[in-house]
């Protein structure tokens, strides 16, 4: 079968659970959604704790028959009490839980006080079916008392650890049933410095007493109950050891999967949520639901995603200035530069950008920057070169630092023919010169502790921009020394030929010009 996508199990459940609904249901939907989740979960425990009651006191565990007065507090006050326990719990909880969580309506973030007393409301809930367990243990053990005394142990044990067991497995539910509520109070405050609900090594011991303990000691007691009753036989013996072992077994596998339900489901939204992360998303937030150690490792992981949508934004924008083979390098060292490297240079410079400066208006003139920049860095970036400035309306790129490449002098002189074209189509109401050459230079950052800038300083700079001068004022505006030709690979030099010899300004040695064919 096919594996679920983490992605998509983060937006369809983002809490665990297909019941719970998504994220951004709105909040009469939340209300309604985790009400009828609280009532049917609570009905449905305390009624099938109810009757495992009744079933194991009445008819499972040893003792004498009930009197004729004891059988009619069966058949009418443990159902009225039943009922109205059932009735009266059900409006306390109601009351309590509209009341604790109204802010929800309003649709405002919680404060301090009301995230603190949602992310306990799963326990004050419990609370109340607690008290109405324990009411039930003292009236029914006082009732036993006064018409068959013989009985109270049996109705007195009964009652109580079946309250427990019940009232147990309600809080999980209900801690469950109020995820989507606990994530909307913790959405836009941090999660509290102090646990809000039992550790998970707290948490997981109480369960196991509860889950395990509590049952296996009822067992015992009835072991001890057939031994005060002398004439328990074999066969009714072996019966209530078999009836009481499969609830024995039943609570346990019960609290158990429910206590691990609830320690998976934060873990497996973070596990979830890092796959996505691995696979180069960053735009990823989990709900922090979970009051004990996993929120704070939900509301970690939200910090750290955070953080690192911060660094690739700060990284993007580095790398628009700089340029992104500049941050690779840094990244991976402290410094760059100081050596020598061979590389590339391409200069290009639009003509006659003061006079259209002045004629135009100052949006136009920004415009037509933009769009000549842009292909400018379209034609750098396809060969591997790299846009080290923009000086005004001029260029300088770099082919071959700080990243290496195969041939930097044919990807400069193809970026040259490639501009050339494109301007003249794209931008035909300006025109720039180019000049490509090769050489030595020294590449590495300048500049102080404060502020670094990475650049290249050498002779093949200086001659590139004043090929660029030259260009201006030839047929095509793109020239090229032969020096660069001939470092460039066969295929790409067929594409230029020799032209004169000249001296440009600044440099005290001719330079061998190239044009293309």
């Amino acid at each position: 079968m096919a594996q679920r996508r983490p992605e998509l199990v983060l937006q369809r459940r983002p809490f665990g659970s297909w019941l719970l609904g998504p994220a951004g249901q709105s909040p009469r939907q939340l209300r309604i959604r985790s009400q009828l989740l609280l009532t049917t979960f609570s009905l449905g425990t305390n009624i099938i704790g109810a009757s495992v009651v009744f079933v194991l006191m009445v008819f499972v565990l040893p003792g004498p028959p009930a009197n004729h007065e004891l059988q009619l507090v069966r058949a009418i006050v443990f159902p009225g009490y039943f009922l109205l326990a059932l009735l009266v719990g059900a409006i306390w909880s109601t009351r309590y839980a509209v009341r604790v969580t109204s802010w929800v309506l309003e649709e405002r973030p919680a404060t301090r006080q009301e995230q603190i007393a949602t992310l306990r409301l799963p326990l004050r809930l419990t609370m109340i079916e607690v008290f109405l367990w324990l009411l039930a243990t003292v009236l029914f053990s006082a009732l036993a008392l006064i018409f068959q005394p013989d009985n109270v142990l049996r109705i007195l044990v009964t009652t109580f650890d079946g309250g427990i067991v019940t009232c147990a497995a309600s809080y999980l539910l209900t801690e469950f049933a109020l995820r989507p509520v606990a994530a909307r109070a913790l959405a836009d405050q941090a999660p509290p410095k102090r646990l809000l609900a039992a550790g998970l090594s707290t948490r997981t011991v109480i369960f196991w007493a509860v889950g395990s303990g509590v049952p296996v000691a009822g067992l015992m007691l009835t072991a001890v109950l057939a031994l005060i009753e002398k004439d328990v036989s074999a066969t009714r013996l072996s019966v209530m050891i078999l009836a009481l072992g499969t609830v024995v077994l039943v609570c346990g596998w019960l609290l158990t999967v429910l206590t691990a339900r609830s320690v998976v489901a934060p873990v497996r939204s973070v596990r979830n949520a890092l796959t996505v992360i691995g696979d180069g998303e960053l735009d990823v937030t989990i709900p922090v639901f979970d009051g004990t150690e996993l929120g704070s490792l939900q509301a970690g992981f939200n910090r750290m995603a955070a953080g690192l949508r911060e660094r690739e934004r700060i990284r993007d924008l580095f790398g628009r200035y700089v340029g992104p083979e500049v941050v690779r390098e840094a990244l991976a060292s402290d410094s760059i530069g100081g050596e020598e490297r061979f590389v590339a240079v391409l200069f290009v410079d639009l003509v006659g950008s003061t006079e259209l400066a002045a004629v135009r208006p100052p949006t136009e003139v920004v415009q037509l920057l933009n769009k000549f920049f842009e292909i400018v860095v379209d034609e750098v970036d396809r060969q591997g070169g790299f846009v080290n400035k923009f000086a005004g309306d001029a260029v300088l790129a770099v082919f071959g630092a700080p990243a290496e490449l195969p041939d930097p002098a044919g990807s400069a002189l193809q970026t040259g023919r490639a501009l050339a074209r494109r301007l003249t189509e794209e931008l035909p109401e300006a025109t720039a010169g180019i000049g490509v050459t090769a050489g030595t230079v020294v590449a590495g950052t300048v500049g102080d502790l404060r502020r670094h800038e990475y650049t290249v300083i050498g002779d093949p700079v200086n001659e590139a921009a004043r090929l660029t001068e030259l260009a201006k004022s030839v047929p095509g505006r793109l020239l090229a020394s032969m020096a660069a030709v001939d470092e460039s690979a066969p295929a790409e030099a067929a594409h230029w030929k020799a032209g004169e010899e000249v001296t440009v300004r600044g440099r005290n040695r001719p330079t061998q010009l190239a044009i293309p064919s």
